[in-house]
C-alpha cells in the first residue's frame, strides 16, 4: 500500500510535469491525499483527467462569482480549485455558489473541502443529483456509495453553511443540569488545599 507522503509527493511531480506551476502541482499533491485518505478515487480520476488534458481543451476560472458557466470547454477541476481555495474568505460571504461544466469532479471537491476547514464551516455541495457534506476537512459524508463519480459535472451547487448546533436548548439544559450533580461545593479544605499548591518543590 502506497503512504500518503509517497501519494502526494507523486502527484506533484506529476502535475508539474503535465504542465502546472510548482505551487499548482503542490496543492493538487495535497488535495488527492486527502482524497485518497477518506478512500476516495483521487489518484484514478486524475490519472484519466492528466491523459485527457493532453487531448482535449479545459477553461480556467480565475475570479469566481455566485454563477459561473463554461458554455464550451469543461472547467480545469485544479485550476478552478485553486482559485475556489484562494478566494474562500471572499466566497464566503456569497452563501450559495454554482458551477456548470466541471472535469472531473471529485477532484474539485477535494479543493473544496480543504477550504471548509479554512473557514471553519460546512460545506454542502451538490453534484448534479448527489450530495456532499464536507465537514472542515475532517471527513466527506456522500450518497454517492458505491456509485461511480462523474467525469463532467453539469451543475455543482456550493452551499456554505452557519455554523449551528445539532441540538435544541432544551436537550442543552437538560445535560447540563445533569452534569451539575457532579459539582463540588467548594469547602474550607478544599481552600487551604487550592493555596498551597505549588509551595513544594519537587523538581
Amino acid at each position: 500500500m502506497r503512504s500518503l507522503s509517497e501519494i502526494e509527493t507523486t502527484v506533484k511531480r506529476a502535475s508539474k510535469a503535465a504542465g502546472y506551476s510548482w505551487g499548482v502541482s503542490e496543492e493538487t499533491g495535497k488535495s488527492i491525499r486527502l482524497l485518497e485518505l477518506f478512500s476516495l478515487p483521487g489518484i484514478k480520476h486524475l490519472n484519466e483527467y492528466l491523459n485527457q488534458k493532453n487531448k482535449s481543451k479545459f477553461e480556467s476560472l480565475n475570479l469566481i462569482s455566485e454563477n459561473n458557466s463554461s458554455l464550451n470547454n469543461p472547467y480545469c477541476p485544479i485550476t478552478l480549485g485553486v482559485s475556489f481555495l484562494d478566494q474562500i474568505n471572499v466566497l464566503e460571504n456569497l452563501k450559495k455558489i454554482e458551477f456548470k461544466n466541471v472535469a472531473y469532479p471529485i477532484i474539485f471537491i477535494s479543493f473544496i473541502s480543504r477550504s471548509s476547514e479554512i473557514i471553519g464551516k460546512k460545506i454542502n455541495v451538490k453534484i448534479d443529483e448527489k450530495k456532499m457534506l464536507l465537514n472542515l476537512n475532517v471527513n466527506i459524508f456522500s450518497n454517492f456509495i458505491d456509485l461511480e463519480f462523474p467525469k463532467i459535472a453539469n451543475t455543482i451547487e456550493v452551499n456554505l453553511l452557519e455554523n449551528e448546533d445539532n441540538f435544541t436548548d432544551d436537550e442543552w439544559n437538560n445535560l447540563y443540569k445533569l452534569s451539575e450533580e457532579t459539582f463540588v461545593e467548594e469547602s474550607d479544605s478544599l481552600k487551604e488545599g487550592a493555596a498551597g499548591a505549588g509551595l513544594t518543590d519537587n523538581d
